[in-house]
């Protein structure tokens, strides 16, 4: 977790009235006490008033709160449908977080506005073929994100099998399909693969190097010709 969001976290959980204690507030964030006590000097010194009682806890000054998030309609429409999507097209794990995003959202925003979170008119349709690829692409984010190589089979369009080890670089989505791009060990080149044609892709513990021509810059600037 971000420091920034560690100290919301804080602020969400001392507005309630009642005293929480270091303990408390670091075994929910999974931080030491010692970290609890930094970032309530720091959430003091920069104006949130927090009261402290010695050998009880910390509540936070009665009156106090954060002040609301002001969003225009459309931006919340844009929130709401964005979310709605990866609710549907993404894995387990950002399904999650969509759902989490918008529990904040409407605890922070002024009542007049919070109808527009619970809209209808905004549909995100949930296709079936999407729901077989969540732990395939739970897998490829974590592979990304870690920079490990990626072994899977693919099947490409004319039926040829293959298997492949590759260097995952981005996720890309385009409306029905996702598709992952990648340094192919087997063409030694930029590849881009279906999700919905790869079988069990594995993460291995091989670690990829960053090699220049390689990166995602590259696939992006050589392809597309778009400078990041």
């Amino acid at each position: 977790m971000r420091r920034a969001d560690r100290l919301f976290q804080i602020i969400q959980m001392l507005r309630h009235d009642r005293v929480v204690t270091a303990r408390d507030i670091a075994q929910e964030l999974e931080v030491s006490e010692r970290t609890i006590y930094r970032d309530v000097q720091d959430l003091s010194l920069s104006g949130v008033p927090i009261l402290a009682e010695a050998g009880v806890g910390y509540r936070l000054m009665q009156g106090f709160d954060l002040p609301p998030l002001m969003f225009t309609e459309d931006e919340l429409a844009a929130l709401l449908l964005g979310m709605r999507m990866l609710q549907v097209h993404s894995d387990q794990g950002l399904a999650r977080a969509a759902r989490q995003i918008l529990q904040k959202v409407e605890h922070v925003i002024p009542e007049r506005l919070k109808p527009e979170l619970e809209r209808e008119d905004l549909i995100v349709p949930d296709y079936p073929s999407t729901l077989s690829l969540t732990d395939q692409l739970s897998t490829l984010r974590a592979a990304v994100k870690e920079q490990k190589k990626v072994f899977f089979a693919y099947k490409r369009e004319d039926g040829a099998s293959s298997t492949r080890t590759v260097h995952p670089l981005g996720l890309f989505y385009w409306g029905k399909v996702w598709t992952l791009v990648a340094w192919c060990e087997l063409r030694d080149d930029f590849r881009h693969f279906r999700l919905d044609r790869m079988n069990e892709p594995a993460m291995l513990d091989d670690v990829f190097p960053a090699v220049a021509g390689r990166s995602l810059e590259d696939f992006l600037r050589q392809y597309w010709g778009v400078e990041k």
